[in-house]
């Protein structure tokens, strides 16, 4: 027999008990003489275990009984009360059903909820109370934050008996906490007592229960245990997506990554207007399997979407993000859509929009690499341009909602020819967006580089240290605006709750950081000494890039939005549909020429772009050498 068997007859056993038992004590107060008690009995346990089963009081698992849990017991218990009641008020074929005074029915229902919820808490606090009598003989450990997530952390530990960590104290900013105690764990202060309360307290490990700490906060606490060889552990929880379901356990902890060091920030974001915006939707995700791509997948399914279509060319990364959201999301396993495709595919496109109709569109597919995109034009007019185009006109036919185009801070004054044809694929969104009859909102979003993505700056640097250096950077002046793939995933959704129709959404992404003083503080975070362990070259300015990318205002300004890190450009230039249709004509026109495509494919540009004109770079090499250039992918 199997233990969900077992448990299903325990229980059914022990609620029985509980009804019978509450029943007679409940009657031997107050009397019952208008009906035989077994029949009086009878209505009660049909009544009962109704409304049990109905509240799936034996699906719960006796191990975690919890507080929803508790409420389904008292709910189940409540409404089963009052059918009793009313039942009593039935009157069929001459003969009443058997009546219940309502204080007999009170005195029932206090004795039967208590002795249930005694039977389904008992495992739980045997385990986590009585069991765990002693300190036990984990690491002596310092919870950062005392708030919902400090106190699973907590939980868990309790489950364990402190096998792996014994829990010293708390820290919290929060004044109310101070002093207070949580499960019998004192709260002892806010977060600047981290050092003393390390020394005073022989702490051996910490874990960082504050899912948007400062990136500030978070790098001084990590210097100060890098000094610290009696700290043998640091743990963080994993970024959040699912808050409807939140369950963190010490398995889930996480070690400190780099971009959390160097690039974190703290995004506020309107949770409920992005829920509002997606929830219940059905969303088209292309390039899903990308950096990006794959982090707006994710944020989006925290929303409760009715269905969700991940597009993408690559299969290999599509299956890896299959893999990842059924174990991240598995109530949502019958809504997710995963789809091979390519954007350019004007048939495909059309198959997936008439059997998948999008309300909402992330349009993320596109080629980002600069310096390759230098190398072979023709590749990026074809995914930036006419695949922007394929995928708006099949969003505008279909009668899409909204169509989200990731753009990018390189399309402001283009030097580049991934920066111009991204510049283009945002006029063809206003262009396609503007046609008479169409109700599709189309919203470009710029922003800049991000931290960890794939061909980024970071790995590529972190690759070099582990092989003993040096480092390569392109230029000693050579600076970049930085932000977290989550931070800046969570701002798109934000801009595109805001974005009216045909507008181009600038999103803020910090303060700019230079390339080499990046390198130097990764080798820092290693415990290395810049150009004496590990050193830094200077490699000279790749082509079409720029020693710093415009600020994401820089052309003809910006409005503010009710979102201190939203913008919207404005733009004085618009293409009409006629005027796009003439510009992929011309393009296409080139791509049929093979031989000289990529010299016509540039002077295309130049005279639809404005401001694009390759910038060229003469870069003198330091005492150092050359660096290598950083190449930030999106």
């Amino acid at each position: 027999m199997s233990t969900e068997i077992k448990r299903l007859f325990f229980f059914l056993l022990m609620d029985l008990l509980a009804i019978i038992t509450a029943f007679v004590c409940v009657q031997s107060l107050f009397g019952f003489p208008e009906t035989s008690t077994i029949v009086a009995l009878s209505v009660f346990l049909v009544a009962k275990f109704s409304l049990f089963t109905r509240y799936q009081l034996y699906r719960i698992t006796w191990r975690y009984f919890s507080i929803k849990d508790c409420y389904n017991v008292f709910c189940a218990n409540f409404f089963a009360s009052g059918l009793l009641f009313f039942l009593g008020l039935l009157k069929i074929n001459g003969s009443y059903f058997p009546k219940f005074s309502v204080f007999f029915l009170l005195a029932d229902y206090i004795l039967t909820v208590m002795m249930m919820c005694a039977v389904r808490i008992s495992k739980r606090l045997y385990l986590e109370v009585l069991k765990n009598g002693g300190s036990g003989q984990g690491f002596r450990t310092l919870i950062l934050g005392a708030g919902h997530t400090g106190e699973m952390i907590l939980r868990d530990m309790m489950r364990h008996q402190y096998a792996h960590f014994t829990p010293v104290g708390f820290l919290d900013d929060d004044k109310v906490k101070m002093g207070t105690l949580l499960h019998g764990i004192k709260v002892l202060g806010p977060l600047e007592q981290f050092e003393v309360t390390v020394a005073n307290d022989q702490i051996e490990a910490v874990i960082i229960a504050i899912p948007r700490l400062q990136f500030s906060q978070l790098k001084a606490i990590y210097n100060f245990i890098k000094k610290n060889p009696q700290i043998k552990i640091v743990k963080t929880v994993p970024r959040i997506y699912d808050y409807e379901s939140l369950d963190l356990r010490l398995k889930d902890l996480e070690e400190i990554s780099i971009e959390d060091l160097i690039g974190r920030q703290l995004v506020e974001v309107d949770c409920v207007a992005i829920n509002r915006f997606l929830e219940g939707k059905v969303v088209l995700i292309t390039g899903a399997g990308g950096s990006i791509g794959s982090e707006i997948s994710t944020q989006v399914c925290s929303f409760n979407p009715e269905k969700i279509i991940f597009y993408d060319v690559d299969e290999t990364e599509l299956h890896n993000l299959r893999l990842k959201l059924r174990k991240t999301f598995p109530q949502l396993s019958g809504s997710l859509n995963f789809v091979v495709g390519d954007v350019r595919d004007e048939k495909r496109v059309e198959e997936i929009f008439q059997i998948f109709p999008p309300q909402v569109v992330f349009h993320a597919a596109a080629y980002k690499h600069v310096p390759l995109m230098e190398e072979h034009p023709c590749e990026a007019v074809k995914v930036n341009i006419f695949g922007t185009m394929c995928l708006a006109k099949a969003a505008a036919r279909s009668g899409v909602d909204k169509f989200i185009l990731i753009s990018t801070d390189k399309a402001v004054r283009p030097t580049s020819v991934m920066g111009a044809t991204k510049r283009i694929s945002e006029q063809i969104c206003k262009a396609v967006g503007s046609q008479q009859g169409v109700k599709t909102q189309f919203v470009s979003v710029r922003f800049g580089n991000v931290l960890g993505s794939r061909g980024s700056v970071l790995p590529l640097f972190m690759d070099q240290i582990r092989a003993g250096g040096p480092i390569t950077v392109t230029h000693p002046e050579m600076k970049r605006y930085f932000m977290t793939i989550p931070e800046a995933v969570s701002l798109v959704l934000q801009a595109s709750t805001q974005g009216n129709a045909n507008e181009v959404i600038l999103l803020d992404m910090g303060d700019p950081v230079f390339i080499v003083r990046l390198a130097e503080e990764l080798i820092r975070l290693q415990g290395l000494v810049p150009y004496q362990d590990i050193d830094i070259e200077f490699i000279g300015v790749r082509p079409g890039e720029k020693l710093f990318e415009e600020i994401l205002t820089a052309e003809e300004g910006n409005i503010a939005t009710k979102h201190n890190r939203i913008f919207v450009a404005r733009e004085n230039r618009q293409f009409s549909i006629k005027d796009a249709e003439r510009v992929l004509q011309t393009f296409q026109a080139a791509l049929d020429q093979p031989m000289f495509a990529d010299v016509t494919i540039r002077s295309v540009l130049r005279s639809n772009v404005a401001h694009y004109e390759p910038e060229t770079v003469v870069t003198q090499k330091t005492q150092d050498g050359c660096l290598p250039s950083l190449e930030i992918v999106r």
